[in-house]
């Protein structure tokens, strides 16, 4: 948390390949919060074992139970629609993948581009924070 850095194993990720994601403000307030009250190491603990994370099942059952349907929205949902919404507001598309780990599909451009664009990166992490705090006051 000092560092306001996300470190994903590559164990943990689909592509199998470490991944650093910059916390935004919001989110170290969060994480600061989840902290006080844990009863694990992990932020979001499955209910069976406090050593193994939450299931996206799990997070896609809560938004059943909060009444939206499978077309509605997953958790899944969540990342195309911050996608969507960060390019319309103009952030470069290079950058958001990035921030969501994809990889360029263009094999030659993916060899020969090794940019991780993190400044960018912190930067579009706390837009979007921001941009989620005011959907919050509006909703």
């Amino acid at each position: 948390m000092e560092e306001a850095i996300w470190r994903i194993d590559g164990d943990r990720t689909k592509v199998r390949r470490p991944h650093d994601v910059p916390l935004s403000r919001q989110a170290l307030d969060v994480l600061r919060e989840a902290k006080e009250v844990a009863r694990s190491t992990l932020v979001f603990p499955s209910i069976r074992s406090n050593a193994r994370p939450l299931s996206e099942n799990a997070m896609n059952a809560a938004l059943r139970r909060m009444g939206f349907t499978q077309d509605e929205m997953t958790v899944h949902g969540f990342r195309a629609a911050a996608s969507s919404i960060l390019n319309e507001r103009g952030f470069r598309p290079d950058v958001i993948e990035a921030a969501l780990g994809h990889q360029d599909q263009n094999e030659i451009r993916r060899a020969y581009n090794r940019a991780s664009y993190w400044q960018e990166r912190i930067e579009l992490t706390q837009a979007w924070s921001d941009c989620v705090d005011k959907f919050k006051r509006t909703s």
